[in-house]
C-alpha cells in the first residue's frame, strides 16, 4: 500500500504557533478557524462576553499578510455602510462608486446580531458569490475572502435574529465555552503581563495555494453517501428510525450542509496530516456544520431541546462507513 500520510505544511504550523501565542485553551475554536480558512468557509462564533472570540479572529488576521477589516455591528448601520454606495461628484458631474469595508480578505463582523435584518441581508450576495452589486455595477471582492462573525447568545435587548438565509451561508457555527482553571490562570498571567506580538507568517497567495491543495484531498464515495444521509435524516427523521425527534424539527439541514460537511472534512483531514478524509473527520465536524441549519419547532423550545441534541441523535443513528479508505487512496495514486 502506498504511503498516504502527509506532513502538515510548515507555514500552517507556524500560523497555529502565532495564534497560540495569544489565544489560550481555545483549541476547538482555533482548529475550526483554520478549517474555515483552508475550506473557504465563513465562520460564526457564538459565546458569552469575554471569551476571546474577537481576539481570536483578529489574531488570525494579524498572522496573515492580507487585508483585514472590522465592522462593529450596531442598530443604526445601513447596508451602504457595509457594501458601499454611489456618491455624486460635483467636480466631475457624475456618480462615483465608493466601496465599503467588505472589500477585504478577512472581514470581522463583530456582534453581527446587533444590526437589523436589512443590514445583515446586505452580506448575502458577497458571502455566497464573492461579489457586490451597487447600482448597475458588480464588483468582485479580493481572493481569498472570508467572513468571521461573532455573536453573544445571552443578551436579547438590542439584538436581532439572523435571517435563516444568512445563517445557512456560514460553513461552521462554533460555540465557545468557559476555560478551565489552569487555562484561565495562563490567560490572566499573559494578559496582565507582556503580550508577545503576532508576527505575520503567511501571505494570502500562500493561503490560496493551500486551499487548492485541500481541494485535492480524497473523499471516498461511501463517505459522501454518509454525509448525505446525515443531512437527509434531519429532514425526514422518521425514514431513518428516529421519528421521536421529528416533532422537534420544523426544517432540516439544506443540501448546502452536505456540501460544506465534505469541504470542511477535507480541510480537517489536511490539518491532521492526511490526504484522505475519514469518518471520524466527518463526525467531528457534524455539530459545527449542522447545528445552525436546523430550524427547531416550538415544542423543542418548550422542552429545552437544542439543535445539538437533535444532531447527536442523528449521528448516533446513522452508521459510519467502515471501509478501509486508505486502500482507495493507494489505488487512486
Amino acid at each position: 500500500m502506498a504511503e498516504t500520510q502527509a506532513a502538515v505544511p510548515p507555514d500552517t504550523g507556524r500560523l497555529l504557533f502565532e495564534i497560540k501565542k495569544v489565544i489560550v485553551g481555545q483549541d476547538h475554536l482555533i482548529e475550526r478557524l483554520m478549517v474555515g480558512l483552508l475550506a473557504r468557509g465563513h465562520l460564526l462564533v457564538e459565546g458569552v462576553p469575554g471569551l476571546a472570540k474577537t481576539l481570536s479572529v483578529k489574531t488570525v488576521a494579524q498572522a496573515i499578510t492580507g487585508d483585514f477589516k472590522r465592522i462593529q455591528f450596531t442598530p443604526d448601520l445601513v447596508p451602504a455602510d457595509l457594501v458601499g454606495t454611489r456618491i455624486y461628484n460635483q467636480r466631475a458631474g457624475d456618480f462615483q462608486t465608493s466601496l465599503g469595508p467588505v472589500f477585504t480578505n478577512l472581514l470581522l463582523a463583530d456582534e453581527i446580531n446587533r444590526a437589523p435584518a436589512k443590514v445583515q441581508s446586505a452580506l448575502l450576495e458577497v458571502m455566497q458569490e464573492h461579489q457586490v452589486t451597487i447600482g448597475r455595477e458588480t464588483h468582485k471582492v479580493p481572493d481569498p475572502f472570508l467572513v468571521m462573525a461573532t455573536q453573544n447568545p445571552i443578551e436579547t435587548e438590542g439584538t436581532y435574529a439572523l435571517p435563516e438565509a444568512q445563517v445557512d451561508r456560514f460553513m461552521l457555527k462554533v460555540l465557545v465555552g468557559y476555560p478551565n482553571e489552569m487555562d484561565e490562570f495562563v490567560v490572566v498571567e499573559r494578559v496582565t503581563g507582556r503580550m508577545s506580538p503576532v508576527v505575520p507568517v503567511m501571505t494570502t497567495e500562500r493561503l490560496v495555494q493551500l486551499q487548492h491543495e485541500v481541494d485535492e484531498v480524497f473523499v471516498d464515495p461511501t463517505l459522501m453517501e454518509y454525509v448525505v444521509r446525515l443531512a437527509s435524516a434531519t429532514r425526514n427523521p422518521t425514514e431513518y428510525g428516529i421519528g421521536d425527534v421529528a416533532k422537534y424539527i420544523t426544517y432540516g439541514a439544506s443540501p448546502r450542509a452536505s456540501i460544506n460537511l465534505v469541504l470542511a472534512g477535507r480541510a480537517l483531514a489536511y490539518l491532521r496530516g492526511r490526504r484522505y478524509v475519514t469518518g471520524q473527520d466527518i463526525q467531528d465536524l457534524t455539530l459545527d456544520v449542522l447545528r445552525h441549519r436546523i430550524v427547531l419547532s416550538f415544542e423543542a423550545l418548550s422542552e429545552d431541546v437544542t439543535a445539538d441534541d437533535v444532531v447527536k441523535r442523528v449521528v448516533a443513528r446513522i452508521p459510519v462507513p467502515t471501509e478501509p479508505l486508505q486502500g482507495h487512496v493507494a489505488l487512486r495514486a
